[in-house]
Formats: structure tokens, sequence, C-alpha cells
């Protein structure tokens, strides 16, 4: 999609575009309403200010949408195809790195109470391992600023891989 065909969408148009990328609705009303875009820098900025005013309990709603890393996305959802597609360069061939993530998931879930959330586009499944025992030593309140953190990445790659198939 060009930039100029999602500046010409209708609102309910736009948000069904915007939603999967995250589910948080302020987010994607907020870019929504900023149409028409100049630029896809200009859309970039907008986007990323968005996501910047983030709240714990948009986090916490957003990450109900997000399957654990290393476990397929079930069903036929766009945010399920994009999981898919973002785990997808992940080798989880050997059953050690499994075996890995999966006790790692659950060391994680059982500290912080969430699954563990990472970009994983570009990430290698050892990278994603080295990050999440780095991150169980994280405090309560350094985990949420880096789920966060985390989540931005992952919705403003999706927002710009949007305008990447023209």
């Amino acid at each position: 999609m060009t930039l100029e065909e999602f500046n010409a969408l209708s609102e309910s148009e736009a948000m069904g575009l915007l939603r999967p990328l995250v589910t948080i609705s302020a987010w994607a009303k907020t870019v929504c309403a900023a149409r028409p875009f100049a630029s896809l820098e200009q859309a970039l900025m907008v986007a990323e200010q968005a996501a910047q005013a983030w709240q714990p309990q948009d986090i916490t709603q957003a990450l109900a949408a997000h399957p654990r890393i290393g476990e397929r996305a079930a069903g036929g959802s766009k945010e399920a195809q994009l999981s898919r597609g973002e785990q997808a360069t992940l080798n989880l061939s050997q059953q050690q790195s499994i075996d890995a993530l999966q006790q790692g998931n659950h060391a994680y879930e059982q500290r912080f109470g969430q699954v563990f959330l990472i970009r994983a586009k570009g990430r290698s499944a050892q990278e994603i391992l080295d990050n999440l025992q780095r991150r169980l030593l994280n405090s309560p309140q350094e985990e949420l600023a880096e789920t966060a953190e985390q989540l931005r990445q992952i919705t403003l790659l999706r927002f710009k891989e949007c305008f990447t198939h023209d």
C-alpha cells in the first residue's frame, strides 16, 4: 500500500488496517486521526509518538494478543499471521532451543505474570534466549519499560511494513 492510498482510506478502513498491528485502540485512533501524512517519515513519527503514550494497562492488553516466543500463533487472524511471519526467521529445528525457550517462557511468566515479549524479527533464537535470561534479572519496573519498548519496536516495524509492499 502506498502512503497516498493509506491517506485515502475511510476511517473504518484505516482502523481495520491499524488494529491488528497492536491491540491498543488509542494508538490506532491517534495515527488514523493524524492523516493525511505528507511523508512516510511523518507517519512513522506520529506512530512513534502515539506509542510513547502507552500506559501499563495498554501494554497488558496488547500482550494478551501475543503468543509465547517460539510458539506458533494459532488462528487466521491478521495478528496471528503477523506473529507467525515475525517468528519464521527463528531456527527452532533444534529441540534444545525449543526446550530452552519453553523453560525460559515458564520462568518469565512465573516471575512477571505475563508473556515474554521481544521483537523477534532480525534476531536469532540464541539472541532471544540471551535476552530472555538477561531480562529475568530485571525488576518489575525495568521489565515493564523493556516490554513497552519491545512492543513499540514490533508495532512500528509492522506499521512501516504496511507501506513496503507497493
